[in-house]
């Protein structure tokens, strides 16, 4: 009964894996050791079970681990240990119970195949894929994916969750598994308990297997000495070879002489005889003769295949042989042609079919063959021999499939079969519905018309539901054509394909005023990036004295309209959206290069591709939704972008001056396309800036390192808004607005528009590529306030951050007088700010007050919070540098406080105990705070 747990086990192994975080404490030191191996797995409470097995195994491990070695260790941890002997069961309580010379010897092999001899490899020692030689002779297999594991001869490799932990003669990596070596699994693996028909008979996923077998007569011989090997498909292959052939709806079903000898030639093909083949004895296109003559194919990638069925379960033993469970019956081609079933792939298929000849030699041309041999399901509409040879005659230069012979003339080859192709779904004409469109491989979509017949596109099916293997072929009349390639096939040139596309009217109008049709109808090759008309009416709305194109009307305006065309033309290629690249720069007729990005889609500078593709038979068109405008351009027809619009204004000669030094990249990105809404801060707003700052920055200049040149790209990014060009009339009281630097600002709308606490001082000042509001003053992100030492907390914030001022938060919400929200208000406001300690002191000394929470009653809340304006000063930030000794300062709460600055900062209350400053000038953005060691008393 033991070996038969230990077996199982195994078998639980390979499903389970074991969860261990990465922080697991090994509970192991990490020094310079001066203890061997066994030493430190002694001193290791993780190990302890390790030591024990090295003990009971009885086979002087312990000596051997004391030796010099180097030695490196694979140790399971307790927790592995423990995981094997709850699986095993009643029989293995403890290391104890392995307690026979056999399990003994067994624990051994198993400890060894921990052991690599000879050499101390630490972590960066091993290698993805290293093969280690174990002490037992057996490899182990490095397995690095982000952390490092060990693969044993089970499917369940084990994790490193301690690496590189040195003894004096070698070195340990602590392992949340215990590894297996083959010999083990073999050793253990039990006698099988039955025949290939038991083991069927006692497997309920079989038990269809067992009724086919039965009703062919095939019991005795599988019971027979064998071996043999037996794929088993399940009940539910079964069920769904049923489902596919007609008059069978039960194995009950095969009643007839001819019947049953068809079943037994089915599952004679999935027996072969005469060796007892496990799922390591087979290899990747291993050809196995089976019992009823015919070859099985067996394929091995991430799983086991026997011709097309998965293999479920591998390796079940039997007395007699070996059985692996399929997902599928397979069946021969002597019975696939007696059933009627398709024996062929669709390549196959033409191949045989003397009208598909042509077809044929397209798809070899086209390199598509192993494609259409593929599992599928295809389906495939098949031009004739007739429909090719039509398809030649009306096609310029091509007299036969020989004369595509360039790469272009292959891709629109290749364009064309695909569009005869559907994949994933094998459509019969009785699927087929009229005005159904179906997608092609190609990308465009075929019509079906089903009426006296089927009709694809305009091609008429001549045969129907011609069944492969792989998908079902359609013989048609025609060969049908994508309407991307008709243009350029049947002779359209760009200039007429322009001429009978509405929504490119007024190109071909503003081509015909510039004198461009001829040479748009030369040979070429072109690429034209072809505005709408919508986009063509964008523009004139945008340029001033320009209602329509007509009035492009003098020498010097019919000048600019060549320019701005031939901004659109390449020459020299006729390059499809599949051709360029992301960022790629192409010269254009004008002589200025646009930009290609692709994102989701193509476009052209900011022009995005709404029409790909479009070929002419002297290149290719691509409709854009806009006119791109030359940079050499843009300034006389559209108006200044908002850099230019800032260099021309004298006061924001800083902002310009700031964009340069900040060195982000903010000059070019404020001159593209936006919109953009900037909140520009004048020069004296800078100048005002780098007087906070002090003498570290007397100018621009100063901001000089690379930190401090992010600084300065972050605080100028947080005046600026992509995606928007905002006027003042589109914003709202309150409204919070992204920026660009991540941070939003806050719009006031309060006697004027401001921005945080920045006025705006002109408003809506437009720009190509958005509006401009000039402000008053430099705002600044939280985060540039921070790396510049500016207040970001009001004074009631900085107290709530701070552990030492919790009873003073405390105190001003038990209070209730508003006091919180005075302090969060505009201020300046001057606090002395007792500790948490003071306030216990001061709560000792008062009678029936033992905590804030005593101040419960009107009365008391007045009087709490009138000793606490007793520390707040209104209307000043008075900084420890600004008081004097002996000056007298009214609070809040009426009454004064004296300074005295004898040996520090002290305050003066009513009793005869002063406070002192224990930590001074704690700036807030709405004044400052002086942390004192008592609460001042006004009431003494």
């Amino acid at each position: 009964m033991k070996k038969k747990s230990l077996f199982y086990f195994l078998l639980f192994l390979s499903v389970f894996i074991v969860s261990c975080s990465d922080d697991d404490d090994n509970g192991m030191e990490e020094k310079s050791e001066t203890r061997n191996i066994v030493q430190l797995a002694q001193d290791t409470n993780d190990l302890s079970s390790l030591v024990a097995a090295l003990g009971q195994a009885e086979a002087n491990l312990v000596d051997f681990l004391q030796g010099s070695g180097p030695f490196t260790v694979f140790a399971p941890t307790n927790a592995a240990f423990t995981n094997l002997l709850n699986t095993l069961g009643d029989d293995y309580n403890s290391l104890d119970d392995f307690d026979t010379a056999e399990e003994k010897a067994l624990l051994a092999n198993i400890l060894k195949y921990h052991v690599i001899s000879g050499t101390k490899a630490l972590s960066s020692d091993l290698t993805n894929g290293q093969t280690l030689t174990t002490a037992l002779g057996e490899t182990l297999t490095v397995n690095i994916d982000g952390d490092v594991f060990i693969q044993d001869a089970t499917d369940v490799d084990a994790k490193v969750t301690g690496a590189d932990i040195e003894a004096s003669n070698g070195v340990v990596h602590v392992i949340d598994k215990i590894l297996l070596p083959q010999s083990v699994l073999d050793a253990l693996a039990p006698e099988p308990v039955g025949d290939i028909v038991a083991i069927a008979q006692g497997t309920e996923s079989l038990s269809a297997l067992v009724a086919a077998v039965a009703k062919a007569g095939l019991v005795e011989t599988l019971q027979g000495d064998g071996p043999f090997t037996v794929f088993a498909p399940t009940n539910d292959a079964f069920t769904a070879l049923l489902e596919g052939l007609d008059g069978f709806d039960s194995l009950d079903d095969f009643d007839t002489e001819e019947e049953i000898a068809l079943l037994t030639k089915i599952l004679t093909y999935h027996v072969v005889a005469g060796t007892a083949a496990k799922s390591t004895d087979l290899t990747d296109g291993q050809m196995i003769e089976t019992v009823q003559g015919e070859s099985v194919t067996v394929s091995i990638g991430d799983g086991v295949m026997i011709d097309d069925a998965n293999v479920a379960l591998a390796d079940v033993m039997a007395a007699n042989g070996v059985v692996h469970v399929i997902d599928k019956v397979i069946l021969p081609i002597e019975v696939k042609e007696a059933l009627g079933l398709p024996t062929k792939d669709i390549v196959e298929l033409a191949v045989e079919t003397e009208t598909l000849s042509s077809l044929v030699a397209a798809v070899t041309k086209a390199g598509l063959v192993e494609t259409l041999q593929g599992d599928g399901p295809f389906t495939v509409f098949a031009p004739t021999n007739d429909a090719f040879a039509a398809l030649l005659e009306e096609l310029d230069g091509f007299d036969s499939l020989d004369d595509f012979d360039t790469e272009a003339e292959l891709d629109i080859l290749t364009q064309i079969l695909t569009y005869h192709v559907v994949a994933g779904t094998a459509a019969k004409s009785t699927d087929l519905t009229d005005g159904q469109m179906i997608e092609t491989v190609q990308g465009e979509s075929v019509t079906i018309g089903v009426g006296d017949g089927v009709t694809v596109d305009d091609a008429n099916v001549t045969a129907a539901d011609v069944m492969g293997t792989n998908g079902v072929v359609h013989l048609i009349d025609k060969v049908i054509v994508p309407e991307s390639l008709k243009d350029a096939l049947f002779g359209k040139d760009i200039v007429e394909l322009a001429i009978e596309t509405e929504a490119l009217s007024s190109l071909v109008a503003a081509v015909t005023k510039a004198g461009l049709v001829e040479t748009l109808q030369g040979e070429g090759p072109f690429t034209v990036f072809a505005p709408t008309n919508d986009a063509f009416a964008a523009l004139l709305e945008e340029l001033d004295g320009f209602d329509s194109l007509d009035d492009f009307d003098t020498e010097a305006e019919i000048a600019i309209l060549t320019q701005i065309l031939t901004y659109h033309v390449v020459a020299g290629t006729a390059a499809k959206s599949t051709d360029v690249t992301d960022g790629q720069m192409i010269e254009t007729v004008q002589g200025e290069s646009v930009t290609i990005t692709i994102d989701g889609g193509v476009m052209v500078e900011n022009a995005m591709v709404t029409m790909p593709d479009v070929m002419a038979t002297n290149g290719v068109v691509h409709v854009i939704d806009k006119v791109i405008i030359p940079d050499a351009l843009k300034d006389d027809l559209l108006g200044k972008d908002i850099v230019g619009l800032a260099q021309d204004t004298d006061d924001l000669s800083l902002l310009v001056a700031a964009l340069i030094q900040a060195d982000a990249g903010l000059v070019e990105a404020l001159q593209g396309d936006g919109p953009f809404t900037v909140f520009a801060p004048t020069n004296t707003a800078f100048a005002a800036l780098l007087d906070v700052l002090g003498d570290d920055y007397n100018s621009l200049d100063d901001f000089d390192t690379a930190a401090e040149k992010e600084l300065l790209a972050s605080i100028l990014t947080y005046h600026v808004v992509a995606g928007a060009g905002a006027f003042s009339t589109d914003l709202t009281d309150g409204q919070m607005i992204e920026t660009l630097q991540g941070e939003s600002v806050t719009v006031s709308l309060d006697g004027g528009v401001f921005i945080d606490d920045a006025q705006v001082s002109m408003a809506d000042v437009e720009a190509r590529n958005g509006v401009v509001h000039i402000i008053d003053k430099v705002i600044l992100p939280n985060s540039a306030k921070e790396a510049l030492g500016i207040p970001t907390k009001n004074i009631v914030e900085l107290a709530q951050a701070t552990d030492a001022l919790s009873n003073l938060v405390a105190a001003l919400v038990q209070a209730d007088a508003g006091l919180v929200e005075l302090l969060a208000g505009d201020g300046p406001f001057t606090v002395f700010a007792p500790t948490n300690d003071a306030f216990a002191t001061f709560l000792a000394g008062l009678d029936g007050i033992d905590s804030l929470a005593d101040f419960d009653t009107p009365a008391e809340k007045a009087r709490l919070a009138e000793f606490l304006k007793y520390h707040v000063v209104s209307g000043a930030a008075v900084k420890s540098t600004d008081l004097t000794d002996g000056q007298m300062v009214t609070t809040a709460q009426g009454t004064q406080i004296t300074i005295n600055l004898t040996g520090g900062v002290f305050i003066d209350d009513t009793t005869p105990t002063d406070a002192e400053v224990t930590m001074a000038d704690v700036m807030a953005t709405n004044g400052v705070v002086h942390i004192i060691d008592k609460v001042l008393d006004h009431e003494h």
